[in-house]
């Protein structure tokens, strides 16, 4: 008799095992809902951290195609009219937004070319490259999404005399290039993002 008390005294309970089942649920769906703010959260962080990188990827393929804009207009190859060294308007319904003339790469990776940049229909901006600075009057562009996601897309230029304008030339006595660019970028997720760049000119 006492020897079957033993044994019963050194065992669980059906009560013990549910409380400690219940216990160990509540311990594993807390440790499910952290594992799954923690992966969300990764997630997250890591498509934003994809989008900055395309943001600054396009700020830095703009920044270097500014630092290497050439004072020089088209010349007419087919007969069409010569194109100035550097053409922006203020019409967003004009396109391309900005086109000039590049000078090639010191490093002889890139030639000289005439580049332009948009925003087309899929709120893209789009990098134009013309196959040559002076190209035929009918050759078309090759067209490449750069930024996705914007919203608005403005360029401003300062004068000789230092006021911004909207277009370029603004007026018959401007220089074949602005002293500097101001550009304003929208994204679609709301930030505003303002940038200026300085011309050799």
């Amino acid at each position: 008799m006492m020897r079957h008390a033993t044994i019963r005294a050194g065992g669980f309970t059906l009560i013990e095992v549910l409380a400690a089942l219940l216990i160990l649920s509540a311990l594993a769906l807390m440790s499910y809902r952290g594992l799954s703010a923690v992966l969300d959260a990764r997630e997250h962080v890591s498509k934003e951290t994809n989008r900055w990188r395309r943001v600054a990827a396009f700020f830095s393929r703009f920044e270097r195609d500014i630092e290497m804009a050439a004072p020089r207009p088209v010349r007419s190859v087919s007969g069409s009219a010569a194109a100035p060294a550097w053409r922006g308007t203020s019409d967003p319904k004009q396109e391309p937004r900005v086109e000039f003339s590049r000078f090639g790469s010191v490093e002889g990776m890139d030639r000289p070319r005439r580049v332009a940049y948009s925003l087309n229909a899929q709120h893209e901006i789009e990098l134009w490259l013309w196959p040559a600075l002076d190209a035929a009057g009918d050759a078309l562009p090759a067209r490449y999404a750069v930024l996705a996601g914007v919203t608005d897309f403005e360029l401003q230029y300062l004068d000789a005399n230092s006021v911004w304008v909207n277009a370029w030339p603004s007026s018959a006595n401007d220089p074949p290039l602005p002293r500097a660019v101001r550009l304003r970028v929208m994204l679609a997720t709301g930030e505003e993002l303002v940038r200026l760049f300085a011309l050799n000119s």
